[in-house]
């Protein structure tokens, strides 16, 4: 089949691999219609490189239609559409029962220290085979899979793979009081959802960004926007809209790759740059993330506010302004999403005909599988508009 493969830092090639088969009786087999590049992808095209092979097999945002199916999986069968969830959890152990799946204790890579397997995701994350393929084998596939109905374009489900789940998640830790107000800092697509979501559910929202696409589509939304290249102080700008105090709560939908932080973004191309037996203990022990973003948030917040994050950050040793947090009385939740406790509020609202969460507006580009190498560079460099770019294997 063809996959696409991570060959290097900011090099990730189409190429032929083998075609996945039932290793286990929890597996399915699915041929994928539509995968999505995440932003979490671009940290593996640009800075992840030491925990990735040559010819490690990307992405972790899939769905498409069941092929073939193992003996314990009995809620799906071969011809469902499904979505899979990014997260590879079992829906039984001890994490499981207490709705935790991205800590999924029969999934859990202890080799790392790290939570559940994830599809797609370096050897920190099980080093499982990822979705932006022809096909793509599903581990505990008796829980994980999402069955959705046939008929309305793949846009508008592939999402519950990451984009909603993460979303809602990163609402929900928010804590964001009844009428209340949220700054999301970073309008790509996490940030885009978790700001319609948000309003959705009766928030003040203002949104941050630097890329014009992104804050024009979220005005479409109904969001107020802060352009930060016309800010030297967004914080400031943002307690100026509230009444001087800062917003009830902030989602931080930026990570370790913020704008705005020279001396780490130094830091983080010197260690890529770095032979992997060097440069892995540096990123599992030092402070490499770029932490602009998540210093605004800081400062953005009211005091006794919260702080959400949903942006990835990588460093052991990051340092944060523990001062101003403890004296703020600042409340931080974070965490992957645990994809499959927010499926039953997310899919009513999915299938609904009137799109209340605008999931048919937040794909820019459509892509055949081939074209995943430039649908990276686009994405990772922000051009042409790219905001969310989708590939369609077999086109």
């Amino acid at each position: 089949m063809r996959a696409l493969t991570w060959q290097g830092p900011r090099n990730v090639e189409v190429t032929d691999v083998a075609d996945p088969r039932l290793e286990a009786d929890t597996d399915a087999i699915i041929a994928v219609t539509t995968t999505a590049i995440c932003g979490s992808d671009l940290h593996l095209y640009e800075l992840l490189g030491p925990f990735l092979a040559p010819g490690d097999v990307l992405g972790h945002e899939a769905m498409g239609i069941v092929q073939e199916t193992g003996s314990a999986v009995s809620h799906i069968k071969p011809g469902d559409r499904v979505v899979i969830p990014f997260n590879i959890s079992c829906g039984h152990c001890w994490m499981c029962d207490r709705g935790l799946f991205a800590q999924c204790e029969t999934t859990q890579v202890r080799e790392h220290g790290c939570g559940a397997a994830l599809f797609g995701y370096t050897k920190l994350y099980g080093s499982v085979p990822g979705g932006q393929a022809e096909l793509l084998r599903v581990p505990q596939a008796q829980f994980g899979p999402i069955k959705v109905p046939d008929g309305p374009p793949d846009e508008q489900f592939v999402y519950l793979s990451d984009v909603l789940p993460t979303a809602w998640q990163a609402v929900e830790y928010a804590a964001i009081p009844e009428g209340g107000s949220v700054a999301v800092f970073g309008l790509g697509p996490i940030g885009q959802m978790s700001a319609r979501i948000a309003a959705h559910r009766g928030a003040r929202v203002i949104g941050i960004d630097l890329e014009p696409e992104r804050l024009e589509m979220a005005v479409r939304h109904g969001v107020e926007v802060v352009d930060a290249r016309d800010q030297d102080d967004v914080p400031a700008v943002v307690r100026d809209m509230t009444a001087g105090r800062g917003t009830d709560s902030v989602i931080d939908a930026v990570g370790m790759e913020a704008h705005g932080s020279p001396g780490a973004e130094f830091l983080q191309k010197l260690v890529t740059a770095l032979p992997d037996a060097v440069a892995e203990p540096m990123m599992t022990k030092a402070g490499v993330d770029r932490l602009t973003a998540l210093y605004q948030c800081i400062d953005a917040v009211r005091r006794g506010g919260t702080i959400s994050l949903s942006g990835v950050y990588a460093g052991t040793a990051d340092p944060l302004p523990m001062l101003t947090m403890f004296d703020k009385g600042v409340r931080v939740s974070m965490g992957q999403a645990h994809v499959k406790h927010w499926t039953g509020d997310l899919l009513p609202l999915v299938v609904d005909e009137s799109d209340p969460l605008g999931v048919r507006d937040l794909a820019t580009h459509w892509l055949p599988l081939e074209q995943a190498p430039h649908g990276y560079d686009i994405f990772q460099r922000k051009v042409d508009g790219a905001v969310k770019v989708l590939l369609q294997p077999g086109k």
